[in-house]
């Protein structure tokens, strides 16, 4: 039997626009190819060049994730008094607050919005547009490595 999810009659979010989860913590913003592809050309690079200039590699287990750099300060290396690159954002800065963590259960929900002014606030988005959100990154994954070894010296 398959079990309703706790967000079967939607889920209340309307951004704000409070800048926090783009601010003053450290985190990750985690990048697909398409992402970085779409990044690349706004700032006309080369991938692997934006991949350099703006990236780094996240461990995570045997593998690591790649994710968008911070400034010293935590904001995302694309906060400039607001998103400077809003129209080419990752993946994972659009479907926000709308991730498997999030969605794991109602209280992943609560302790999340607990952070987020906008969450549980607004307007209702339909199970369809959140299960949209989740199938939009099960189609387009985070770039993934493995975690290259490192030889040990005597």
């Amino acid at each position: 039997m398959v079990e309703t999810p706790f967000y079967a009659n939607g889920l209340k979010f309307s951004c704000i626009q409070c800048s926090v989860c783009c601010r003053f913590e450290p985190g990750f913003v985690f990048v697909s190819k398409k992402d970085a592809d779409i990044l690349a050309m706004e700032f006309k690079m080369q991938y692997i060049d934006f991949v350099d200039t703006f990236c780094r590699w996240i461990p995570a287990g045997g593998d690591e994730h790649l994710s968008l750099r911070e400034k010293s300060n935590f904001d995302c290396i694309f906060w400039e008094n607001g998103c400077s690159v809003y129209n080419s954002r990752p993946l994972q800065c659009r479907t926000f607050p709308f991730w498997f963590s999030n969605l794991a259960s109602e209280e992943a929900w609560k302790e999340a919005a607990a952070l987020c002014p906008g969450m549980d606030q607004g307007r209702i988005n339909s199970r369809d547009y959140i299960e949209t959100c989740l199938t939009d990154r099960r189609r387009d994954p985070v770039i993934s490595r493995k975690t290259q070894s490192r030889g040990s010296f005597k």
